[in-house]
């Protein structure tokens, strides 16, 4: 469904820092980094391994403006069990994120909806899902 979804960040270093290990306990790998002083752009892209789309980016606003967490908008990224949305979610409370409903069943959404959400370094708000029964 989706070629990639980005969020911005003001602090790349320490969203970068958050996210490549957040991203790594779900199984993402870094696609690439890309640092360019001059130009001030940072940004940088995870990928499930040997699949091309969808990619995760993180980086500054393309304008150049302060980045501004936005009322309403949330990625949410899909586990492959219940144990890793746990794991997901105590790594990104260890790494700088802060909770915003720790990991459970949500059956106002559908019966085996597990989920788990936090706020990356930058205050966006991440969710990490897991739909099937265990």
């Amino acid at each position: 469904m989706f070629s990639h979804t980005h969020t911005g960040v003001t602090d790349f270093e320490r969203a970068f820092a958050f996210y490549s290990v957040v991203l790594k306990e779900l199984g993402l790998v870094l696609r690439f980094r890309e640092d360019d002083e001059v130009a001030n752009i940072h940004w940088a892209g995870w990928q499930t391994p040997d699949v091309a789309r969808p990619l995760f980016l993180i980086g500054k606003p393309f304008d150049k403006a302060a980045h501004q967490v936005g009322n309403g908008q949330m990625v949410a990224f899909l586990a492959a069990s219940r144990a890793q949305v746990r794991r997901v979610y105590e790594t990104a409370l260890a790494n700088g994120g802060t909770c915003e409903g720790a990991p459970g069943l949500r059956p106002h959404y559908h019966a085996n909806y597990y989920g788990a959400y936090f706020r990356d370094t930058e205050g966006n708000k991440v969710c990490v899902a897991y739909h099937d029964a265990e």
